[in-house]
């Protein structure tokens, strides 16, 4: 007779060999796989969620910047530039040291904008971005920004998922995760007209997710805006009555595999977007056609004029959007090449071309959200990767700085006519109320309701956050 005393369970010989480390690992696979199920597999994952407290906004439009726009020739006054104009100073330049290990003297340079006081705020601003300057008052000014990253491509990638390195969720995945979307026919989580390049689809990226939380491209960098539209959103081959006929076909053998696979994220995430998808090709076509706005409108946006008729067109769906129920959008203004739009490392000149295509449609979006009442719950976020550097480079440019720059936010929650920390005397580095980057992160997250170090997602045996283990929220920012 088989003594069944003597038997050593699997989970004993896990617990009592190899120090036990056989039964740690064991459990903690369990929880990551308890953590990570859905827990309802058979309603929409992004039907509209609870805040974790009062929201003071509902959704955020970011205004992404791509390449660095130089912070002291736009938003950062800084008169001393002219008086020092020419002089080889000492820097400690991060960018500098991590070329050649070492800093040293760097001559100043001069913006070559004159700027001016503009509102009752009387907020400086160059004359790059005279239609943005005429809004200051609506404007909450954060001069203190600093991030990780002296290039590019981890610079972009903290901004959008709050590393360098790491395959890790963007803030419009993690929003859409948190709160899901306000409208059941359209994306939470739209991105338009991204780069591929810098970051690129890694920029709007769910990682490690449920697919459900990705951003939806619309459009793509280096494609003219009035050609934008949702990819394969249309059927040409069936009707609507029969792709619901087989949709529900599909739906209901999907249905069958969820109830023995509920942990699959993946199938579930494909259950759900079948009905989406159904679903946008009624109403994702009328939330790209700008036909019926008005020419006026069209005017705001500077639609109509070669400068700005294709970032017009961008921040125009962007407002559409917001009114549509879209979580979070980002207006990418960005190309495809390896050197960005706003990187001029020479010809400092350039940045009146990109400033000219920005600074109509930028502050027509403002004005246009004010009217409609649309700021009352919708935050504008504008800014780039970095900023750049108080000395020349290659005779007429400027290089990186992650050290101090600067960010504007408008609308919902954030006070008016507002200017937040400094920069030192030459705006090189964040020297007073220093906001990092996870700090602006943690800050957009409180305005929607959701407590950053609360929003967490276990993988790999732990739980990630955007924010990973640092960030604080600037209640001073809020109104």
């Amino acid at each position: 007779m088989l003594d069944t005393n003597s038997l050593v369970s699997r989970r004993n010989l896990l617990r009592s060999s190899a120090c036990g480390f056989g039964s740690l690992a064991f459990s903690g696979l369990l929880s990551q796989a308890q953590g990570n199920t859905p827990s309802i597999v058979h309603q929409n994952p992004l039907a509209p969620q609870e805040p974790m407290f009062p929201p003071r906004a509902k959704r955020i439009i970011f205004i992404f910047m791509q390449g660095g726009p130089s912070h002291v020739d736009t938003f950062d006054y800084k008169p001393l530039l002219a008086k020092k104009n020419g002089e080889e100073l000492e820097f400690k330049d991060s960018r500098t040291i991590a070329k050649t290990g070492k800093f040293g003297k760097e001559k100043v340079m001069q913006s070559l904008w004159k700027f001016r006081q503009y509102g009752e705020s009387g907020h400086w601003v160059s004359d790059l971005f005279p239609e943005i300057g005429r809004q200051v008052d609506d404007l909450c000014f954060v001069h203190s920004m600093h991030t990780n990253g002296v290039a590019h491509g981890p610079s972009t990638l903290f901004l959008h998922t709050g590393t360098t390195n790491l395959i890790m969720p963007s803030v419009g995945s993690w929003i859409n995760y948190g709160l899901g979307t306000e409208n059941e026919n359209i994306p939470g989580f739209i991105t338009i007209s991204p780069s591929s390049s810098n970051g690129g689809p890694r920029n709007f990226s769910n990682a490690f997710l449920p697919s459900h939380y990705q951003g939806t491209a619309l459009g793509r960098a280096g494609q003219p805006a009035n050609k934008a539209r949702f990819n394969n959103i249309k059927n040409e081959q069936w009707s609507l009555n029969k792709q619901r006929q087989q949709l529900k076909l599909l739906q209901s053998l999907n249905q069958s595999q969820l109830q023995s696979h509920k942990e699959d994220d993946e199938l579930a995430a494909v259950v759900n977007s079948f009905e989406l998808a159904f679903r946008m090709q009624q109403y994702a076509p009328g939330l790209t056609d700008l036909s019926s706005e008005s020419k006026s409108t069209f005017d705001m946006y500077g639609i109509g004029a070669p400068e700005t008729e294709d970032f017009g067109r961008q921040c125009l769906l962007a407002r559409r959007m917001a009114e549509a129920g879209t979580r979070y959008i980002q207006v990418n203004y960005a190309d495809n090449g390896n050197t960005p739009r706003w990187d001029q490392h020479s010809n400092i000149q350039k940045h009146a071309f990109h400033a000219k295509a920005t600074d109509k449609p930028v502050a027509g979006l403002i004005q246009d959200m004010k009217q409609r009442g649309l700021l009352e719950d919708t935050l504008i976020w504008w800014g780039g990767e970095f900023g750049r550097n108080p000395f020349l480079q290659n005779g007429d440019g400027r290089d990186h700085n992650p050290k101090g720059f600067t960010h504007f936010l408008c609308g919902a929650g954030v006070k008016s006519g507002f200017s937040y920390g400094a920069t030192d005397e030459f705006g090189h580095e964040a020297v007073e109320n220093k906001v990092h980057m996870h700090d602006m992160h943690a800050t957009l997250l409180h305005l929607l309701g959701i407590d950053h170090e609360r929003l967490t997602y276990r993988h790999a045996g732990r739980d990630f956050r955007l924010t990973d283990v640092e960030g604080r929220v600037v209640t001073d920012l809020f109104a």
